[in-house]
């Protein structure tokens, strides 16, 4: 059975990071200004930033029906089955709708993961896919084992500017310029399929402090059995920061979780879209249990 594992972009993943992992990618939607880009298509991280720096109307959009169909009929073309994984149901209805698409004309041939994830956690979840794919399992199999362990992820952001949070309607006026007036640094947390409050931090030392406290708290509380059996994976995340800014930010990691594995990657358009340039993340999520 050759089973093709395909993502989208909300993963944060590159067509480049994509094609190394032998893993399809569907790149998401964005209207900017009353126009259509596609994300690693015709808009880049650099460009979309300096859309948001001046301002322009942005929002986030699920891929057409016909652009996810001609993906999946392009793939199957050498597959015998394909395993799709977008970004959490929760928040977006492109699960809902390859899912429709995947029951009502694929039956049998594609497999949509409602996965609870996004970001770093979803494309580890996407990796390890392949790797199940690799080891002999079908499809519906990983399907299976993604959606009972999809909970058994955590997200935590720090925000660097209220403005974006404002604008989306998250933060009232008064209470961003007091906000702002204050250095607060909202931290947010992303479990299953909700994007929430987590913290209200005075500075970026404090609010990073939030997070690693967080993050101990949850391997002692609900990860330690992975922990303990090498099962846990730890990323860090970013919008838009310097060099030296992340360079610090994984050394910090590093030593708050000695002996543990880091990597770092970039937040998803669609997150940054609503936080803005300038934050800084840390996830830690379960790798199945079957993959070695």
């Amino acid at each position: 059975m050759r089973v093709a594992v395909i993502t989208d972009s909300n993963s944060g993943m590159t067509a480049e990071d994509a094609k190394a992992h032998g893993i399809g990618l569907l790149s998401m939607p964005f209207l900017i200004d009353g126009e259509d880009y596609l994300d690693g298509v015709n808009l880049t991280h650099e460009e979309f930033y300096e859309k948001l720096k001046n301002d322009a109307d942005v929002s986030t959009s699920q891929p057409a029906p016909g652009m996810v169909m001609e993906l999946w009929d392009e793939v199957l073309k050498e597959n015998d089955q394909i395993l799709y994984i977008p970004m959490s149901a929760g928040l977006s209805k492109s699960y809902e709708t390859a899912a429709m698409l995947a029951e009502s004309e694929y039956e049998g041939k594609v497999f949509v993961v409602n996965n609870k994830r996004i970001g770093p956690t979803q494309r580890q979840a996407a990796i390890e896919a392949k790797n199940l794919a690799d080891q002999g399992m079908d499809a519906k199999q990983i399907q299976e084992l993604l959606e009972r362990e999809s909970l058994e992820a955590s997200i935590y952001i720090m925000v660097d500017t209220l403005k974006y949070l404002k604008k989306g309607g998250r933060v009232t006026a008064a209470g961003a310029a007091i906000g702002t007036v204050l250095n607060l640094k909202p931290v947010l947390q992303i479990q299953g399929d909700k994007l929430d409050a987590f913290a209200k931090a005075r500075g970026v030392k404090n609010a990073k402090k939030a997070m690693l406290e967080q993050v101990k708290k949850d391997i002692e509380q609900r990860f330690k059995e992975y922990k303990d059996a090498g099962k846990l994976r730890i990323c860090v995340a970013y919008s838009q920061v310097s060099e030296e800014t992340l360079a610090t930010w994984i050394k910090e990691v590093e030593t708050a979780f000695p002996g543990m594995e880091v990597y770092a990657g970039k937040l998803s358009l669609s997150i940054a879209c609503h936080i803005g340039p300038g934050a800084l993340a840390i996830t830690c999520a379960r790798v199945p249990a079957e993959v070695q």
